[in-house]
């Protein structure tokens, strides 16, 4: 997400809009129904010369969501940047864009399952289409408002993930995402902000502390005990609280923050954990999620949301 062009903030008048989009098999269609369900009117693969008679006429009383992938009729990415393009500039429209992405290897497991053909490639294999749509996608995918990787995401869990991001914000709110990850498993997709705990003492040398997580407080209290954890925290904090509020003055929604560390396991954890909980109190919405324990099993996507005032 970093480097992206932002939408409109919520709080401007005129009509919202999300353009819903992705690689086939990331989970569109769940996406779109799952804002249907905020109360937006959705409308899936309407032909994109037809969005700006759409939206002819006053604002209507309900957002909108149009789902735009590469089935419809006059599909292009340059063509789709420029419908983008052109809502950003009109005053009355509030557009966002939605960006649904998964890993290759996930798209060709979904792939495999439903044994459905690939749109870019009924005759081939899937993992043809789906290299060739990710490619074809790419700038779309730099210019998304809110990116979601759904790789690791059932649909009920990417539902729970559109209706945090998008149900009932108010004009001076932003969804925080913190994660924790390891750097050996590579950097977690859509992080707009990432932080390195490698330098900190691991409890991984500690034969007691070693099977357990970031989330266990004598785990947490042994990373803490770390001279230079408190003053690193204190930093990151206070970086962020000033950042925030100016992430929506520039119209952003979502903020993903990523705290990296070699098993993903410890270090990482506490400091998400810390970094979520801080945050929170200082009254900012904010979810939390560890990937790796989530591959183990030990936690869900989404699990131990802490909201603020």
């Amino acid at each position: 997400m970093t480097g992206q062009a932002m939408a409109p903030a919520e709080g401007q008048d005129g009509q919202r809009l999300v353009l819903v989009t992705g690689p086939s098999g990331a989970g569109r269609s769940t996406a779109i129904n799952a804002l249907e369900d905020l109360g937006y009117e959705a409308i899936d693969n309407l032909p994109l010369s037809l969005v700006p008679r759409l939206l002819d006429g006053p604002p209507l009383d309900h957002p909108l969501a149009l789902g735009i992938d590469v089935r419809n009729r006059d599909f292009s990415a340059q063509a789709l940047i420029e419908t983008i393009d052109r809502l950003t500039r009109l005053p009355e429209v509030a557009p966002e864009v939605l960006y649904l992405d998964c890993a290759p290897e996930e798209l060709e497991r979904r792939f495999g399952e439903t044994r459905r053909r690939h749109p870019l490639a009924p005759a081939e294999p899937p993992e043809a289409g789906i290299a060739r749509e990710i490619d074809l996608l790419s700038p779309i995918r730099v210019r998304a408002d809110v990116l979601i990787d759904t790789s690791g995401m059932t649909p009920h869990d990417l539902k729970a993930e559109v209706a945090r991001i998008f149900g009932g914000r108010q004009a001076d709110s932003l969804a925080v995402s913190v994660h924790s990850f390891s750097y050996k498993r590579g950097v977690p997709r859509g992080l707009d902000l990432m932080f390195d705990c490698r330098f900190l003492r691991n409890p991984h040398w500690v034969p007691d502390l070693r099977a357990r997580d970031g989330r266990d407080p004598e785990v947490a209290a042994y990373v803490a005990g770390d001279a230079r954890h408190a003053e690193f925290l204190a930093r990151v904090t206070d970086l962020l609280l000033l950042m925030l509020p100016a992430q929506i003055d520039e119209g952003k929604s979502h903020l993903a923050i990523g705290f990296g560390c070699t098993g993903g396991q410890h270090r990482s954890v506490a400091l998400t954990e810390a970094v979520a909980k801080a945050l929170a109190e200082a009254g900012w919405q904010v979810s939390k999620r560890h990937r790796e324990l989530e591959r183990r099993g030990h936690v869900t996507a989404g699990q131990g949301r802490g909201e603020g005032a």
